[in-house]
């Protein structure tokens, strides 16, 4: 009897493409697409049901099921109250990590195991291997320049075993030419490139929205407490930042931190932007057990970041210290850095 996988469709080529491919490997498909956006999430004039109905056309092409089961409540519960929560504190949150620990793998997968279903898939670039000699799932890079391991570090042992990645070896040209030849209808939509529910990349305008509070202006200042200027916000503002400040002062200057508690956007000149450490927290640690003794890895601290040579040492109270061989740029709290073993994800965290 064939196994049923829970296809997660988009509405895009990717996860399309996943499911043509399950299907031609002899498994019963179920396309399933999330309904996450409400009333509250939703982009001014986006059309609710426009992913939802691309996904459902191509499960028409291919005749297998297509179901849209609703998760508003805990996608805004555990994904858009953090993410609003977190540019309150002055930090740059990451929602699709979010999304994927809590919904796309966590949530998916107890939606499957209730119909019956044997696995879920999606459409990420990314790869599953199970250790000959542990029996540990593991996660490895893509075999693409759009490899997405990344954004999956939190993933469980359980979610690994049940979870497949159909595009495994393949780059996107050739999942473009496989939806032409199939004939799917997404076969020449564009990739999409922002967070859901900020297509526009206005943060600060969603979170007026959302919240229905514009967060406060207050005080640049620089590293000994000069006053320099007035921000406009600091959900507006992340680590790094040097560009769109609104202030000339002179010379190059950049975010050096975010001051919640005091409404302050610290600024330094050049140099001042780079780190040779850093403190990771909410740690998860994937293909391997958690380390007991110094690791070296190499890390990256963004998804488009190049991995970095970096020594990892896990502290009395559970958090990570990264130690970099180079300092690195713009290290923001609130965003991931992930550990690699060559093309072996081992293990992540969030930056404090």
């Amino acid at each position: 009897m064939a196994k049923t996988v829970v296809v997660g469709m988009s509405g895009g080529v990717d996860s399309s493409v996943a499911a043509l491919l399950l299907k031609q490997q002899g498994f019963s498909v179920i396309g399933v697409t999330m309904r996450l956006l409400d009333s509250r999430t939703l982009p001014p004039d986006k059309d609710p049901l426009a992913e939802a109905n691309d996904a459902a056309t191509v499960c028409e092409v291919l005749g297998i099921p297509h179901r849209v089961p609703d998760f508003t409540e805990p996608f805004r519960r555990q994904v858009v109250d953090i993410f609003a929560a977190e540019y309150a504190a002055g930090r740059t949150p990451n929602p699709c990590i979010l999304c994927n620990r809590a919904l796309k793998f966590g949530a998916m997968w107890e939606y499957a195991k209730a119909i019956g279903a044997d696995y879920i898939a999606t459409g990420h670039y990314a790869h599953v291997i199970q250790d000959d000699t542990s029996g540990r799932w593991q996660l490895c890079c893509g075999d693409s320049a759009k490899d997405q391991s990344y954004m999956l570090y939190s993933l469980t042992q359980e979610q690994l075993a049940h979870t497949l990645f159909p595009l495994c070896g393949m780059d996107k040209a050739q999942v473009r030419a496989l939806a032409a030849e199939y004939r799917l209808p997404v076969a020449n939509k564009g990739d999409s490139m922002d967070i859901c529910f900020v297509p526009d990349g206005d943060h600060a305008a969603f979170l007026r929205r959302y919240t229905g509070r514009t967060m406060p202006a207050g005080d640049f200042v620089d590293e000994n407490g000069t006053v320099l200027g007035q921000h406009a916000g600091l959900d507006r503002y992340t680590v790094g930042q040097r560009k769109g400040l609104g202030i000339a002062l002179g010379q190059p200057m950049y975010v050096v931190r975010l001051d919640a508690a005091a409404n302050q956007v610290v600024l330094g000149v050049e140099g001042r932007q780079y780190a040779d450490a850093l403190v990771a927290e909410q740690l998860n640690f994937v293909s391997i057990p958690p380390p007991t003794a110094p690791l070296t890895v190499t890390a990256r601290i963004r998804y488009q970041a190049k991995p970095a040579a970096a020594t990892v040492t896990i502290q009395a109270d559970g958090t990570a210290l990264v130690a970099f061989e180079q300092p690195q740029r713009a290290v923001a709290p609130g965003q991931a850095v992930v550990f690699y073993d060559g093309d072996l994800l081992l293990g992540g965290g969030t930056i404090r």
